[in-house]
């Protein structure tokens, strides 16, 4: 294996080329909660670290992910209240902790009504988990 395709299948977790071209496809049709959390994850508070959105792990297209932190970042709409897709959260959460991801997950309400501390939250998780993994921002 080349080291650049090394590099993606270690970023993506092995996700397979369907999951990536879906993830792809998603990236063109972002809620408006995943819009504003964009603009908020690239400004300056977090230009030392690289986030990528609606990004494939394994068998998975989450929302935001940091590989630098390991941090995935979810925008939770409300079908995320139904009783089947927090089973599937739960399932796919426990998938990610298991590849050592961190999970942060927010309401669309969360990132239109509470953005400060929103950032606040992201900001303490991202220093917190530079200081346990010794972290040196890019």
């Amino acid at each position: 294996m080349s080291n650049s395709k090394s590099y993606i299948y270690n970023l993506t977790y092995g996700a397979s080329k369907l999951i990536i071209e879906r993830a792809q496809k998603l990236r063109k049709r972002m809620t408006k909660a995943e819009k504003e959390m964009w603009n908020l994850l690239n400004q300056e508070n977090f230009t030392n670290y690289k986030f990528r959105r609606q990004h494939p792990i394994d068998i998975f297209i989450v929302d935001f992910y940091c590989h630098q932190a390991k941090l995935v970042i979810e925008i939770d709409g409300g079908y995320h209240l139904t009783k089947e897709q927090q089973e599937k959260d739960i399932n796919r959460s426990a998938v990610l902790k298991r590849l050592g991801i961190k999970i942060l997950r927010f309401t669309n309400e969360d990132v239109h009504n509470q953005k400060g501390n929103t950032t606040k939250i992201i900001l303490e998780t991202l220093k917190n988990e530079s200081q346990a993994k010794d972290l040196t921002p890019d």
